[in-house]
């Protein structure tokens, strides 16, 4: 079974939309483009591409392949973030594009989470997501994500797309890797761990001290 995550650039409130540029996404009148660039240092990069090295295929909703499509195979020839991303089997989940163009992409047809519940069962290394809110939302109500792996920022945008917003599938995760750079940058990576577990506590409750 093959193992897929989510990996994602977030804000301290948790905002996803457009880290990457002023352009990137101006959905909902969004001006905050380009936020992570301040915190983009030697070790993100390194750090990004050890997270590529490692993927098997790349799984990717509309927006995220329209962004990735317009600008990783403009990369130079030695980044070696690029070269793995345009190398990569690219499976995309539309409903809207007629076709895609992207060297080594894929168009999933029909439901998506019984394509994606497929392509697990199949031989090959790690399926990563990248952004892909909308997605990532569908993959959670079909118990298909494994892993999450989410950059944190130190910064807090107030408005945008959040990946995990109203409608979230109410999870337990379990900690695995917590790492902070020097810049702030927290990184956290998390497996699935059940359904969420209630309590209360208080001096009424016994559970105080």
């Amino acid at each position: 079974m093959r193992k897929l995550t989510i990996t994602t650039f977030l804000s301290l409130d948790g905002v996803m939309q457009a880290p990457g540029g002023p352009d990137e996404d101006r959905d909902g009148g969004f001006v905050h483009g380009g936020w992570v660039v301040p915190y983009v240092d030697e070790r993100l990069i390194q750090l990004m591409t050890d997270v590529t090295a490692r993927a098997g295929a790349l799984l990717l909703g509309r927006r995220t392949y329209d962004i990735f499509a317009a600008t990783w195979p403009l990369a130079d020839a030695d980044d070696p973030i690029g070269a793995r991303m345009n190398g990569l089997p690219k499976y995309v989940a539309s409903t809207t594009l007629g076709a895609v163009t992207w060297r080594n992409s894929t168009l999933l047809t029909g439901d998506v989470a019984e394509a994606v519940a497929k392509l697990k069962k199949e031989d090959g290394g790690e399926i990563q997501v990248h952004g892909s809110g909308r997605l990532a939302q569908t993959l959670l109500r079909h118990d298909l994500v494994d892993e999450f792996h989410l950059l944190v920022f130190p910064v807090l945008l107030g408005s945008g797309t959040r990946l995990f917003a109203a409608g979230t599938v109410p999870s337990a995760l379990l900690p695995v890797a917590v790492t902070t750079m020097p810049s702030g940058v927290v990184i956290c990576t998390y497996t699935r761990a059940g359904g969420v577990e209630h309590g209360a506590m208080g001096p009424e409750t016994g559970n105080w001290r």
